[in-house]
Parts: structure tokens; sequence; C-alpha cells
């Protein structure tokens, strides 16, 4: 996934707009990957890290699946534009990329609902 078409994809929030359809196409593979349950531990585990990333070693011993069952997983995440790898020797590091996770959170921001001015109209 391009930054140009990343940045293309900005949207306001669902409830504030219609998605155009060249956002939803951008958008819709980050959502997808995150639709597993083992992806979205791994991003929280990347994207949380103290340093800002985390290498492939510290990620496989925190699951119960095999070396290149992670490897799908984390290559379904660079793939869908929500993390960037680079190879040191023998090791890869996971990155998160902040301005997809921004888009995705901004297009999932629901504004507070208005408090009811007379506490008679709640039921």
């Amino acid at each position: 996934m391009s930054n140009q078409a990343v940045s293309a994809a900005c949207c306001p929030s669902l409830t504030e707009r219609r998605v155009p359809a060249e956002a939803a196409a951008v958008l819709a593979p980050a959502f997808k990957a995150l639709g597993d349950p083992v992806r979205l531990q791994l991003l929280s585990m990347i994207a949380s890290a103290e340093s800002g990333e985390i290498c492939v070693c510290d990620l496989t011993p925190a699951f119960d699946l095999t070396g290149p069952t992670i490897s799908h997983h984390l290559r379904t995440l660079r793939e869908a534009g929500l993390v960037d790898a680079e190879r040191r020797g023998t090791w890869v590091y996971y990155r998160a990329r902040p301005a997809l996770l921004r888009q995705l959170s901004a297009l999932l921001t629901v504004a507070p609902a208005a408090a009811p001015t007379d506490r008679a109209d709640c039921s």
C-alpha cells in the first residue's frame, strides 16, 4: 500500500459522512487483517513496544504457534500496511505505522451522544 494511497484514504468518521469507495478499498485490507485475534494481538504488541519496535524473537514466544505461522500473520500485517519490517542480521524488527492506525481510529470515532436536557426523557 503506497503512502499516497493511504493519504488519499483519509476520511471523516463513519458517523459523519459516507466512506468514499476509494478510501474503503484502501482501508478494508487493514481492517480485514485485524479481524484475526492473533494478528490483533501481534499489532498490539508491536504498537506498544517500549522502544517503538520489537524483534520477531520477542513476539514468537508469546503464542502457542509455530514460527512459520507467526511469520504468516506478520506478513499479512505488513501487506495490509499496518507494520513495517527491517531485517537486522538473522532477526526482523517490526514497527507499527501510526499514520494508518490514526486513519482507522478516526474512521471509527463516534462523537459522544449529547446529554439529555430533561431527566424525564430518560426512561
